[in-house]
């Protein structure tokens, strides 16, 4: 049904009716920037590979054809853009980050209840910033599967690449991740 109001709005759009972008961005725009985010650990890189993700969808109105989900496309453009994003700042390291985020906030955050005690405030925060540690490839994997419930299958169209190593980069991810996490909470718990 979802993307029924995608397709549809990718019509309009098509035909001319440049409000039909303002109802994908309401829709989108949120999912996008967290995605962005986990992506690239940068709040203002997400927020820009957001606005420029929306550029490229409004850019290709004329081509568009429904033939995947239009999530499925659109996180495509997001995360070509974040690896382009992430590469860029590799090249160019004397480019001061001061605009840098911490994933702690409320856009990266899955706590949600503040009653919530603070080693579960903590394990988000971890986990968070272990997510950060990871290969692009394993970090959008991850996330896509994880926090956005994407199957293997949409994510393998996302990052161009097979259903199997889909399914490795998650097992990678997990692993990777296990690793980084089970060291600092054995730590805790004897000291605890």
């Amino acid at each position: 049904m979802e993307n029924d109001e995608d397709a549809h709005c990718m019509e309009r759009l098509r035909e001319g009716d440049d409000l039909a972008l303002n109802d994908l961005m309401r829709r989108w725009k949120e999912p996008l920037v967290s995605f962005c985010l986990r992506s690239t650990g940068n709040l203002t890189d997400a927020h820009e590979i957001a606005q420029e993700t929306f550029v490229k969808v409004y850019g290709a109105r004329k081509r568009y054809r429904p033939t995947a989900t239009f999530s499925t496309w659109l996180f495509t453009i997001a995360n070509n853009l974040c690896r382009m994003r992430g590469r860029w700042r590799k090249r160019h390291p004397e480019v001061l980050d001061s605009d840098r985020e911490s994933t702690t906030g409320n856009e990266a955050s899955t706590v949600t209840d503040p009653a919530s005690n603070s080693d579960n405030a903590d394990l988000t925060r971890d986990l968070d910033r272990a997510i950060q540690h990871l290969p692009p490839d394993l970090r959008a994997a991850f996330v896509l599967y994880e926090l956005y419930g994407k199957p293997c299958r949409e994510i393998a169209t996302i990052q161009h690449c097979t259903e199997k190593a889909v399914e490795r980069r998650l097992a990678r991810a997990r692993e990777q991740l296990r690793s980084l996490l089970e060291s600092k909470w054995a730590e805790k718990a004897k000291k605890g």
